[in-house]
């Protein structure tokens, strides 16, 4: 079976998200990230194969960072589950998600007073241990 590499379609969505956000053109997003329109375009339709360089190229001329283009995506799970050819890889323990979302500075402060919350509680029976040695 061939291995199916899911971040490649994380990244263009992402990319087409903020070139809509933004009322962006393939074409500005190409002229800014100094790559060509054609490798633009078959990035946006899922086509292109960019190295490490040119995502970060592009997330420069997006002014986003890199593993924000490569960590959160709008795809449901079951999307992302079809695009790994079965169960996609979860980073985070049952009962936990990970979004992008557009918040208003307050609705903003309370979600980054509970990641910090729910960061902290992971941590804790997930931490590794400290052994005290013996001289």
């Amino acid at each position: 079976m061939a291995r199916n590499f899911i971040y490649k379609d994380i990244f263009f969505t992402n990319v087409l998200r903020i070139l809509d956000e933004r009322k962006m053109t393939q074409k500005e997003l190409a002229e800014r990230a100094g790559i060509s329109t054609a490798f633009i375009s078959d990035i946006a339709k899922g086509q292109g194969n960019p190295s490490i360089l040119t995502m970060e190229a592009i997330s420069i001329a997006l002014d986003v960072s890199l593993p924000i283009l490569l960590d959160t995506t709008d795809l449901d799970t079951r999307s992302l589950n079809d695009l790994a050819g079965g169960k996609a890889p979860q980073s985070l323990p049952p009962g936990y998600k990970r979004i992008s979302a557009v918040l208003t500075d307050y609705q903003a402060y309370l979600a980054t007073e509970w990641d910090a919350a729910n960061r902290k509680k992971l941590r804790g029976p997930f931490a590794p241990r400290k052994h005290n040695k013996v001289v």
